[in-house]
């Protein structure tokens, strides 16, 4: 799935903990959506779905940190909480998603995303066919309509931002390998 996508997962959660209290609604999206994009970091540092991508042991610090911002629910632990869990499903989201390649939509490879638990590659499982599909593009699309019903202002610019982003990049996506290809080794 494409960073908007993930990120828009990360404010869904936001906008479940702004609807029980609404106090803390800007930290849960300041968290939801660092966390939501944080893994694919790795796209730039390491290597990506591997080397920030926990789809297993990235819920133990989501569990520890949800357990503390239930128990403690300042502004700082809902965002460690709410950025921890969208990391974490960030991360095991992806192996619904296409193969780690350049041209996903061509299925040349099946790495969906690195489970260091297991110790080996999970198979990408072609649920959203690969990250900027027209399906991906209509769940980021989805997932934006509870953000806009929750939140106003910023956040609310942001997921529309997000999905219009999304869309854009649905658009040229597969192009952007025969642009790309040039500056990878």
């Amino acid at each position: 799935m494409m960073a908007p996508t993930h990120v828009l997962v990360g404010l869904v959660f936001a906008a479940a903990v702004a609807r029980v209290d609404p106090a803390l609604a800007s930290a849960a999206a300041v968290g939801g959506a660092v966390g939501g994009f944080a893994p694919d970091i790795d796209m730039f540092v390491g290597q990506h779905r591997r080397t920030l991508h926990a789809p297993v042991l990235g819920f133990v610090p989501a569990l520890v940190t949800v357990t503390v911002a239930l128990a403690r629910p300042t502004p700082l632990a809902v965002a460690a909480a709410v950025g921890f869990l969208a990391a974490a499903v960030h991360s095991a989201s992806d192996i619904l998603g296409g193969g780690r390649e350049l041209r996903p939509w061509k299925r040349t490879n099946r790495d969906g995303v690195y489970c260091h638990a297991a110790g080996r590659w999970l198979r990408a499982r072609y649920v959203v066919p690969y990250d900027g599909s027209a399906r991906d593009a209509l769940l980021a699309a989805l997932l934006s309509v509870p953000v806009a019903l929750t939140f106003a202002g910023p956040v609310r610019w942001l997921a529309v931002g997000l999905v219009g982003g999304g869309a854009l990049y649905a658009l040229v996506r597969r192009r952007v390998p025969d642009h790309v290809e040039p500056y990878i080794e």
